[in-house]
Formats: C-alpha cells, sequence, structure tokens
C-alpha cells in the first residue's frame, strides 16, 4: 500500500513536470487574477515563458509592466499556489522578484526589486518631479490589490522639481515601509542626501491614507519652490508640512 501511494505520488510529480514543460505560455493567464492582470504576446511555455506586453492593476490604474520573462516551479503545481520567478524590462523602468499566486484577489512578492522613473508621484503633487524610484522588499503581500504584509523600503533617487526656470535638485530620499500581516502599513520617510531635507511619516490602514512630512528650511528652499509648496503644504517656522489624508 505504501509503495503505490509513493508510486502515486511520483507520477503526480511527473505528470506536473510533463505538462508544465509542453504547455503552451499562454495558459499562464489562467493562473493570474483576470480583473488584476493583462498579458498579451505570449511565447515560450508554461514552464519558461514570456509576454510581451503586462500591465497590473494598481489602485485606481495600472503599472506598465512591459515585457515580461517567467519562470513556474512545476512542484508548487500541486500546493495549488503557482510560484513563478519573474523579470520585466519597459524602458527604464525594470522589476525582478518571487511571485506567489494564492488567489484570485490574493499574491505575495518576495525578494522583490524594482527600478523606475518617478512619474507616479505627480499623481499626488501638483507639480512636476523627476528622478528615480527605487523599491526593494524581502515580504509584499497583496489582498484586493491592497497590502497585507509589507517588509521593504522605498528610495527616491536624484529628486528634482521641474521649476519655470529650470531643474531645481531637491535631493535622495528613503521610506522605510513596515506592516505586520493583516496592520496598517506604516513608513518614516528620511533624507539621504541633498539641499532639501524631508522627513516624517506615512500610513495606509485599509483605502485611507495618511502623509505627515517636513520640508525644507529657510536657507533651502528658494522663492519659486516656496511658491510650489504652498499649493500643498501650510508654512511652519521657515519650512513647510505636507499633510494629507484621502482613499485610494
Amino acid at each position: 500500500m505504501a509503495f503505490r501511494k509513493v508510486a502515486g505520488l511520483v507520477l503526480a510529480v511527473v505528470l506536473v513536470f510533463s505538462l508544465a514543460s509542453a504547455a503552451p505560455a499562454r495558459l499562464i493567464a489562467l493562473l493570474a487574477p483576470i480583473d488584476r492582470v493583462i498579458m498579451q504576446g505570449f511565447d515560450g511555455t508554461l514552464w519558461r515563458g514570456s509576454a510581451s506586453r503586462v500591465l497590473v492593476r494598481v489602485g485606481p490604474g495600472y503599472l506598465h509592466l512591459g515585457a515580461v520573462e517567467w519562470a513556474l516551479r512545476p512542484l508548487s503545481l500541486l500546493t495549488f499556489r503557482p510560484r513563478l520567478d519573474l523579470r520585466s524590462r519597459w524602458g527604464r523602468q525594470q522589476v525582478s522578484g518571487e511571485l506567489v499566486l494564492r488567489g484570485d484577489s490574493d499574491l505575495s512578492l518576495h525578494e522583490l526589486s524594482a527600478n523606475l522613473p518617478a512619474e507616479p508621484v505627480r499623481h499626488f503633487l501638483p507639480v512636476v518631479l523627476e528622478g528615480d524610484l527605487s523599491f526593494q522588499f524581502a515580504t509584499l503581500h497583496l489582498r484586493e490589490g491592497l497590502p497585507y504584509q509589507t517588509d521593504g523600503r522605498l528610495v527616491w533617487r536624484d529628486a528634482a522639481w521641474m521649476s519655470p526656470a529650470g531643474i531645481r535638485p531637491l535631493g535622495s530620499y528613503a521610506v522605510e515601509l513596515r506592516q505586520p500581516a493583516g496592520a496598517t502599513l506604516a513608513g518614516q520617510v528620511i533624507t539621504l542626501s541633498g539641499p532639501v531635507d524631508a522627513a516624517g511619516s506615512l500610513q495606509l490602514s485599509g483605502r485611507d491614507y495618511s502623509v505627515d512630512i517636513v520640508v525644507g528650511d529657510a536657507e533651502s528652499l528658494d522663492n519659486q519652490l516656496r511658491q510650489a509648496l504652498s499649493l500643498v503644504a501650510s508654512p511652519e517656522g521657515g519650512r513647510y508640512r505636507v499633510k494629507l489624508e484621502g482613499q485610494l
């Protein structure tokens, strides 16, 4: 009896490997949540394949990942939690990490590394900003498109403001992000370098977010930058406090 169970398990493993190695790449779309991921231009197999265009729904919009390559771990199909090693490229934007699909609206990313331009920041502020964003996450667990468990860091390097007089350098900044499973996401903002200092905190509870950051001082802020900050911040002893609350 024990031999039959072992033999059956071995046969199941061999079958999974065979199917994954021969099945067409387009079947990967059956594993992804169709309401949050758009994939086009498939090539290769389910085990090792690629898609020429991938978009992932993030909040109210979509994040363009560009061309994506993956390597599926076939044994993960036996646990009904497919694991894929991913790598994507779209212009200056690069993303890599391990993806675990837990359900239609439940996924985890491990050892996530991402580099992309700072354009997404422009959606939250009425000024034109430049620079490069990088993400390093040991864990990023998402449910219903929102963070559920988080351990990582966001860095904004060579941040700059496009003023009417030209590019004004601001500095480089980091946000340390921590979130125990199911708790509120908390972040601490620190300045790494540059002429404009920034420090504060942010929180995300469900879809409700709050930001409280103090920026600059009397010597580091020129008149045009003060005018731009006055659109989103209030003066406070020669500095400006950016305090935002809302819903994603």
